[in-house]
């Protein structure tokens, strides 16, 4: 039987098959065991698969990477006190999915346990209703977090820590950078603001939107760190050669030429005159006569750098993004061409109150006029009929050649965007008359006051700076400073000081309409100025409110040490005042406190203010007894939180310091105070002020030791 197997030839064949499939599934075996063997050899040897290296990815799982953020710079005053300056924000949420346990902690829960006792207790913290809180905690559909709108948004350290205080579950804070503008509205269109702003890798840094923060941003943003690290499987660092750190490059501190209490003072006066006559803008710009630096600007309407509260009324910077017919103060610009070129005669007499030019009037404000008068008596009178002669002597050519020396319809170069340089019409014999009164030229506020400074300065233009240095943060020291500058001499320095003199004859002469600019103890050299403003089509607005008032002094007369210029456009005049009342009430206390500061910086500054916040009482005012300085509390508390001088700051015996506590506070004695102080005071002390007279306060509404409270109004009278 087995031989007829073996014999069989079916058989056989099949057993060959069975032996030949055997084989090639062996050598395919082979073949696949040699490929992976080869192909591990070839990973092991080359570290690489499919592009990516292996090594580098295992070194990646195990690396721990950061970014270090740059702090953003710190814009100061010319002396050092804060204007901007990097703080974090945080925003408020509240984790609702059920599924979040801190398993590391005892299964505690992660989200919102108490939706009542949750809404309760942060309507009590932030500004929002315990009805919305709620509403925001009970969402129709399954979220798993909740904010609570601009509520919960850019909420401070202070805020932060006291919502945190109550330990609710589920609630949690967002961290981003922010920008803090200590002094609310102050220079705002010219310090700007910074806004953060994420890149596309999620990246949080803040960025400048307006003025100085976004001129210099890049020297203000700094470059990012780096921070590179191994770690082990249990997360312990590991040292290694290969880390790629980078060190963090903070942003460069910039100085500018403001000063604080002049600032201060400026935007407390500008509120008080806003509020009361309500002009569509008013710019204010006070300049060091000898530099060109800017020592207080500002304008109306303005916003709050830090809560972005007005923003919206005005985004546009008015000193250099506005243009206008200046009237009358162009007057002192006629008055220098005219002298300078040689064909002014002050002795000389024409007709006052109409002036026909090719059977055009020129009109005087009184059109009735005084009379026949000479040329120096109609500078004082603001004739405008005067000017006109004074442009048809110099003949429209010269007159047009110091309009370009003094720098109109040219850029001011201080850096801001979107300047409007001006223009003019000058192709008729009317139109050339009309620019020698400030009526048919357009200008703005800066060109104003660069073209003044060759008026107080000798005849030598001096370029307006706002900027006076750029500081490295880590080592302190500067990386750039920025001189005085001259740009041109237009007129000649006897030019100057005559035109000063007629200047002053417009405040103190008996038939001058500049009084109200009087300041005791000091002599003013002053122009008022008064243009119809355009009715945007081919004439000018009418009516009592169709004006554009302005005023340009120069002070001491005798030695000029600074230049105040001040606009107000179409202002609703309060009953029973001139526009030049309400301006001398801002122009008066500024212009007095510069005179002030000018006399008592020649007294040493060596008086050294310590930082006293969160000290004692007691121990306050043991350290200033020591220092021999003026001081007074507000409050009856036993710590200081705030102090009106900057510490380290250095200060003469005359500067008073008021320092808050916080106890309950009682009104002093104002009597002899300056306006700055006042209003300093008023300020820290949450209370408001009207202002009234000029000089130092004799008469206060409310009586000294008297209890005041947050909102309490205050009346206080100067002379």
């Amino acid at each position: 039987m087995s031989k007829k197997l073996n014999n069989n030839p079916k058989l056989k064949k099949r057993q060959r098959n069975r032996s030949h499939i055997g084989q090639f599934l062996l050598l395919l075996c082979m073949g696949v065991f040699l490929c992976i063997g080869l192909r591990f050899s070839y990973i092991a040897v080359f570290k690489n698969v499919q592009g990516v290296n292996l090594s580098q990815l295992a070194r990646n799982l195990y690396t721990q990477s950061s970014v270090i953020p740059a702090k953003r710079g710190t814009i100061y005053d010319a002396n050092g006190q804060p204007l901007a300056e990097d703080t974090s924000t945080y925003t408020l949420y509240a984790v609702l999915d059920k599924h979040q346990i801190d398993t590391a902690n005892n299964n505690k829960p992660m989200y919102v346990t108490d939706k009542k006792k949750f809404a309760k207790t942060i309507s009590s913290i932030i500004p929002i209703s315990y009805k919305n809180a709620y509403k925001d905690l009970t969402p129709k559909n399954n979220t798993f977090q909740v904010e609570f709108g601009s509520a919960g948004s850019n909420i401070s350290l202070i805020t932060k820590q006291k919502l945190e205080a109550h330990k609710l579950n589920g609630m949690g804070f967002i961290q981003q950078p922010s920008r803090i503008y200590p002094n609310g509205e102050f220079a705002s269109h010219i310090i700007g603001y910074a806004s953060s702003e994420t890149n596309k890798i999620g990246n949080t840094s803040l960025i400048g939107q307006m003025g100085i923060e976004k001129i210099y941003n890049n020297l203000l943003t700094g470059k990012d760190g780096f921070s590179q690290e191994q770690l082990s499987n249990s997360g312990v660092k590991i040292p290694d050669k290969n880390n790629k750190n980078k060190k963090v490059k903070n942003g460069d501190d910039v100085y500018t030429t403001l000063d604080y209490r002049l600032q201060s003072l400026l935007e407390t006066e500008m509120n008080s005159v806003y509020k009361q006559a309500h002009p569509s803008t008013m710019n204010a710009v006070l300049a060091n006569a000898k530099t060109g630096n800017i020592l207080a600007a500002t304008q109306r309407p303005t916003f709050n750098a830090t809560t972005k509260q007005g923003l919206d009324k005005i985004w546009r910077n008015t000193l250099v993004q506005d243009s206008y017919e200046p009237g009358s103060t162009m007057k002192v610009f006629t008055m220098a061409s005219s002298i300078d070129s040689g064909n002014y005669n002050g002795n000389a007499t024409y007709a006052s109150g109409k002036y026909f030019i090719d059977g055009k009037l020129v009109p005087d404000w009184n059109t009735n006029g005084w009379g026949v008068i000479n040329f120096d008596k109609g500078f004082a009178l603001s004739s405008n009929v005067a000017m006109a002669h004074l442009e048809q002597n110099m003949g429209p050519k010269t007159w047009r050649k110091y309009m370009d020396r003094f720098k109109f319809f040219q850029s001011s170069n201080t850096g801001f965007p979107g300047e409007e340089t001006g223009g003019l019409q000058f192709q008729y014999p009317i139109e050339q008359a009309n620019t020698a009164f400030g009526q048919g030229i357009q200008v703005n506020a800066l060109q104003m006051i660069r073209g003044l400074t060759s008026i107080a300065n000798d005849g030598k233009m001096l370029q307006p700076r706002f900027i006076s240095k750029i500081v490295n943060p880590k080592n302190k020291k500067t990386i750039k400073s920025f001189a005085p500058e001259v740009v041109g001499n237009p007129i000649k320095a006897d030019t100057s000081k005559k035109v000063i003199k007629h200047m002053e004859d417009v405040v103190y002469k008996p038939y001058g309409i500049g009084a109200d600019y009087k300041i005791p103890g000091y002599k003013i050299a002053a122009k008022t100025g008064t243009a119809q403003v355009s009715d945007g089509k081919a004439g000018y607005a009418s009516g009592d409110d169709s004006y554009l008032y302005s005023v340009a002094g120069i002070a001491p007369a005798d030695n000029p040490k600074y230049i105040l210029y001040l606009t107000m456009k179409q202002p609703k005049l309060p009953a029973g005042k001139t526009a030049s009342q309400l301006m001398s009430q801002i122009f008066n206390p500024v212009m007095r406190l510069a005179l002030e500061e000018n006399v008592n910086s020649n007294e040493e500054n060596n008086i050294e203010i310590p930082d006293l916040h969160n000290v004692s009482t007691d121990a306050a005012k043991a350290k200033l007894n020591k220092t021999g300085v003026k001081y007074i509390l507000i409050g009856n508390g036993d710590k200081i939180l705030d102090q009106s001088v900057d510490s380290n700051e250095k200060i003469n015996k005359n500067r008073l310091v008021i320092l808050q506590t916080n106890g309950d506070k009682k009104m002093a004695n104002l009597k002899g105070w300056s306006r700055y102080d006042v209003a300093t005071y008023c300020r820290m002390a949450g209370i408001s002020v009207d202002l009234d007279g000029d000089g130092y306060a004799y008469q206060q509404s409310i009586l000294p030791n008297s209890s005041i409270y947050d909102m309490s109004k205050l009346s206080v009278k100067f002379k």
